[in-house]
C-alpha cells in the first residue's frame, strides 16, 4: 500500500504540463532541499515518486520531501539559467554546489606609461590585458613572482612616472629582483619592449625569456661575476619548473577545457582540465559530497555554475563519458551567453582528445581515493576525540578560542571551526573585546562566548550552527568560566581547555578539574596540537592587525583637522601607509569628513612637508 505522501506527490506530478520548467522540493518544515529542472517537467518530476530504486542518494532526498513548487519557462535554456539562480538563492541540502562562492583570480598587465603586473579577481574594461583565470590565488602568485623576477617589474605601490625620483631606490632594486623605473633610469619606451616577453611567457611560451636569461647568466659568468650568474640560473630553474608544470597536449593555438568526472562512495570528483595555448595551465577539482543527486540536469548546472564565476569561456568544451547519459543541448547555449561568442561542447569518443577524457577521469579518481584516505584517518581520530573526551556524539563541528592581547589594548578573542576535522577557514571569526578592564583572559574568553551564543539565537550568518565540542586554548579555570556561563545560559556543549606546557606546546586537555592525557606519538595529539597552533595563530595575527591600524590612525592625528575617527576612515579607504602616500590630494579629499584643506595637509605632512 502507498504511503499517502507518496500518493499526494505523485498525484501533483501527473498534473503538471509537459513543458520546460523548475521544480523546488521542500521538506516538512518548508526548507528547500533540492532545485532541478527540465525540458519535460510533468515526466522528470514523477519519476521521483514512482515506485523503485532511484539509487542511495537521490532516494534519501525523496524521502525528505513534503511538497514541491514549480516554475513553468519557455525554452530549456531560460530553466537552466532559472535552476542555477534558485540554487545560489537557496543553498539546497541535496544540490551539488561550488565551495565557498569564490571568484576566481587574474594576473592583469595594466594599461599605464608603465604597465605593472597585478593579481586582480575582476576583469574591467580598463585597456588590461588578463590572464587566467587560475584556480587559486596561490597560483596566481606563484606566477606572477616568477614572470616578476625575471623581467624585473616592480612590486610597489608606486605610480610612474608621478613617483620618479621620489626616495632611494628599494631593495629589490639592489638584489637584482626590480628594474627600478623609480630610479629614472630607464625610460617607458624601454620599459615597455619588456611586455611582449611578459605576455608570452603567462600564454605558455618561455623560449625567448629562456634565450634572455641563459645571455644574460654567461655574459656574468664571463665577467666573473658568479653571484649574479647563479642569480640567473636560478630564474632558469623557477622558468623551466613553471613549464614543466604546464604539459603540451595540444598545438599552440588551441584553448578548450576538458571535464571529467569519478563516481565513487563517499564522494565523487569532477576534474577540469584548462588548455591553453596548447598546453594545461591549470587543473581543478571538485568534491560531490554523498549528499548529491547523480542525474544530468544537476551536473549542467554545476558546471555552468564554475564558468559563470570563472567568467571567462574557451572556444569548446569536452565532456568526458560518463557525466552526461545523453547530449546535452541547454549546455552549450548556456555558455554562449557567458562567452558572447558560439561554443563547441564536444564528446570525442576517439583520438587525442579521447585520451585526454581518461587522462581527466583519472585525475578525478586520484583526488576521490586522496579523500576517502583522509576521510577513513579523520573519522578514526574524531572516534577517539570521542572516546577520549567521554562525549555522547562525533564531533562533527569543533569550535576553538584563543585570546590575545597587547598590554591592556586590542584584546582580542580568535574563534578557528574545524569541521569533519578540516579546517573551515569560511568560518573562522574574530570578537574585539569591548567590556574587560584590562588583561583578564577569564572575562574576555566570557564575553567572546557569550557573543557567540547570543549570534547564534539571533541567527546571525556564520553562526547558525551550535558547535558539537568547544576547545578552549587555556586550563581549568578558562573552562569552568565558559561552563558556568553554559550553565547560566541554558546550553548543553562540551567545554575542555588545551593545556600548555612549560614550553607552551600542548600537553593535555582538561575538563575543568582533570587532565585528559595524550600521547604524543598518537594522531589525536598531533590533531589536537594543530587546532592549539592555528587558533594562536588566528587570534595573534587579528591582534596584531588592529594594533597596526591603531597605531597608524594614531600617526595621522597628529595633523591638524584629524581625529581618531578620521583617522579611522582614511585607513578603511586606504587600509595601508604606503597607499595612503600613493594617493593624491583629490583621492585624499574623497574619503568622508575629509575636506580640501585637510586633504592638502595630509598629503604635505606623508610627503615630507610635515613634522
Amino acid at each position: 500500500m502507498k504511503n499517502s505522501r507518496i500518493e499526494y506527490l505523485l498525484s501533483k506530478a501527473s498534473s503538471l504540463p509537459k513543458r520546460p520548467g523548475v521544480y523546488i522540493m521542500k521538506d516538512a518544515a518548508g526548507n528547500v532541499i533540492y532545485v532541478g529542472k527540465s525540458k519535460v517537467l510533468k515526466n522528470r518530476v514523477s519519476q521521483y515518486f514512482h515506485s523503485g530504486s532511484h539509487g542511495v542518494k537521490t532516494d534519501r532526498m525523496v524521502r525528505s520531501v513534503h511538497d514541491f513548487d514549480y516554475i513553468l519557462c519557455d525554452t530549456e535554456i531560460e530553466a537552466l539559467a532559472l535552476e542555477n539562480s534558485k540554487i545560489k538563492q537557496y543553498e539546497p541540502k541535496y544540490n551539488i554546489k561550488l565551495k565557498d562562492d569564490k571568484s576566481y583570480p587574474y594576473i592583469e598587465l595594466t594599461k599605464e606609461e608603465f604597465p605593472k603586473l597585478i593579481i586582480t579577481r575582476k576583469r574591467k574594461a580598463d585597456g588590461g590585458i588578463y590572464f587566467g583565470p587560475y584556480s587559486s590565488a596561490q597560483t596566481a602568485r606563484k606566477i606572477l613572482k616568477t614572470v616578476g623576477s625575471i623581467y624585473g617589474f616592480p612590486s610597489c605601490n608606486k605610480v610612474f612616472p608621478r613617483d620618479i625620483g621620489k626616495g632611494r631606490p628599494c631593495l629589490n632594486s639592489q638584489i637584482g629582483r626590480c628594474l627600478a623605473p623609480c630610479s629614472g633610469k630607464i625610460s617607458a619606451e624601454e620599459y615597455r619592449t619588456l611586455t611582449d616577453g611578459v605576455q608570452a611567457v603567462l600564454k605558455g611560451d618561455i623560449t625567448g625569456a629562456k634565450r634572455m636569461l641563459e645571455e644574460k647568466m654567461m655574459q656574468a659568468s664571463d665577467n666573473f661575476a658568479f653571484e649574479a650568474a647563479a642569480k640567473y640560473r636560478d630564474r632558469i630553474y623557477a622558468l623551466e619548473s613553471l613549464y614543466k608544470r604546464q604539459k603540451v597536449v595540444a598545438s599552440p593555438d588551441d584553448d578548450y577545457d576538458i571535464i571529467g568526472i569519478y563516481r565513487g562512495e563517499p564522494v565523487s570528483v569532477i576534474s577540469v582540465f584548462y588548455v591553453r595555448g596548447g598546453l594545461i595551465s591549470d587543473t581543478e577539482s571538485f568534491n560531490i559530497g554523498s549528499f548529491a543527486i547523480d542525474i544530468d540536469d544537476e551536473i549542467e548546472a554545476f558546471i555552468c555554475d564554475i564558468y559563470e564565476k570563472r567568467d571567462t569561456v574557451p572556444r569548446e568544451v569536452i565532456i568526458s563519458d560518463g557525466i552526461f547519459s545523453e547530449v546535452t543541448t541547454a549546455l552549450p547555449e548556456y555558455l554562449e551567453k557567458i562567452r558572447g561568442k558560439s561554443v563547441t561542447v564536444s564528446y570525442p569518443q576517439r583520438g587525442k582528445k579521447k585520451e585526454l577524457c581518461r587522462l581527466v577521469c583519472d585525475n578525478a579518481r586520484q583526488h576521490a581515493l586522496q579523500y576517502e584516505a583522509e576521510a577513513v584517518k579523520n573519522d578514526r581520530i574524531l572516534f577517539d576525540l570521542a572516546s577520549s573526551l567521554a562525549l555522547q556524539v562525533i564531533p562533527e563541528r569543533i569550535e576553538c578560542y584563543d585570546i590575545s592581547n597587547y598590554g591592556d589594548n586590542n584584546i582580542t578573542a580568535g574563534m578557528i571551526v574545524c569541521e569533519n576535522a578540516r579546517l573551515k577557514k569560511s568560518d573562522y571569526r574574530v570578537f574585539n573585546i569591548k567590556s574587560s578592564d584590562g588583561q583578564d583572559d577569564y572575562a574576555s574568553m566570557r564575553e567572546a562566548l557569550e557573543r557567540r551564543m547570543r549570534n547564534y539565537e539571533e541567527k546571525t550568518q556564520g553562526f547558525e550552527k551550535l558547535p558539537d565540542l568547544i576547545l578552549l586554548d587555556g586550563g581549568e579555570s578558562h573552562v569552568r568560566t565558559i561552563t558556568s556561563l553554559f550553565e547560566q545560559l541554558g546550553y548543553d556543549v562540551p567545554v575542555f581547555g588545551m593545556v600548555k606546557d612549560e614550553y607552551h606546546k600542548t600537553r593535555a586537555i582538561t575538563n575543568g578539574y582533570d587532565e585528559i592525557s595524550l600521547s604524543r606519538t598518537d594522531a589525536l595529539f598531533v590533531f589536537i596540537y594543530k587546532l592549539q597552533e592555528e587558533v594562536h595563530r588566528f587570534t595573534i595575527t587579528k591582534m596584531k592587525n588592529a594594533k597596526r591600524k591603531t597605531l597608524r590612525s594614531s600617526h595621522l592625528t597628529n595633523i591638524k583637522g584629524v581625529g581618531d575617527k578620521k583617522a579611522s576612515l582614511i585607513f578603511e579607504k586606504f587600509e595601508t601607509l604606503e597607499a595612503l602616500k600613493a594617493a593624491s590630494v583629490d583621492e585624499i579629499e574623497e574619503v568622508k569628513g575629509i575636506n580640501r584643506t585637510t586633504a592638502e595637509a595630509i598629503y604635505e605632512f606623508l610627503h615630507g612637508g610635515g613634522k
